[in-house]
């Protein structure tokens, strides 16, 4: 018997469902934080794990050669072009529950997945919402070495540091903000404008808006 996903998992995913809920169609077609995916293949990426079989993903992966970037890249792109914004909609709203963890992550590392993607498109399209602080908690208590390393961030000489809480990470030149917003800066994403303070943030924020 599988077992219960945790609460404030399912919780997370509620509110990605009601907030993609108002989204229009030029918004679906916005570029996200994640390099080269819109908001539709982010969501075709975090929906993936409710479609797709073991049998299926087996396949995928060996279509790919083992490399799992390469075949999320393709599968994403691809089935963003085959669903309509309802299709990947309803796969998320009708898998809150479902009780996927990735390898060796556990519910931790599903909230995770959640977090991060969520933020890929809420920040993308301005939104100012806040995770939880106990939800931030538990991503922010997974991160390891080993974790940044597979985002690539190019933290050499940098040190970031939390507005809001305590908490901080390398050192060196200093960017601060809020931890939710450091986040996105250790998984090696590029922030709008506005977010990030302190000598390094240029490093880890785009030209325009």
């Amino acid at each position: 018997m599988s077992e219960q996903t945790p609460e404030w998992v399912v919780e997370h995913r509620r509110e990605l469902v009601a907030f993609l809920d108002g989204l229009t169609a030029a918004q679906w077609d916005t570029q996200s934080l994640c390099e080269g995916w819109r908001v539709r293949e982010v969501i075709a990426h975090i929906t993936m794990p409710y479609r797709y079989p073991a049998s299926r993903f087996v396949l995928e992966m060996v279509k790919s050669r083992g490399n799992f970037n390469r075949m999320s890249n393709r599968r994403a792109r691809a089935d963003a072009r085959e669903l309509t914004e309802q299709q990947l909609l309803s796969s998320l709203r009708d898998n809150v529950a479902y009780p996927w963890k990735p390898p060796g992550g556990g519910f931790d590392g599903a909230l995770s997945h959640d977090v991060i993607h969520g933020q890929d498109i809420r920040v993308a399209l301005g939104d100012d919402y806040v995770v939880p602080e106990d939800r931030l908690s538990r991503v922010l208590d997974g991160l390891s070495p080993k974790n940044v390393k597979y985002f690539g961030a190019d933290l050499e000489g940098v040190r970031l540091r939390a507005d809001d809480r305590d908490w901080e990470f390398g050192a060196g030149a200093e960017v601060h903000g809020a931890a939710q917003d450091l986040l996105m800066v250790l998984c090696g994403r590029i922030l709008p404008p506005g977010y990030l303070l302190g000598d390094a943030r240029m490093r880890f924020t785009s030209a325009a808006g």
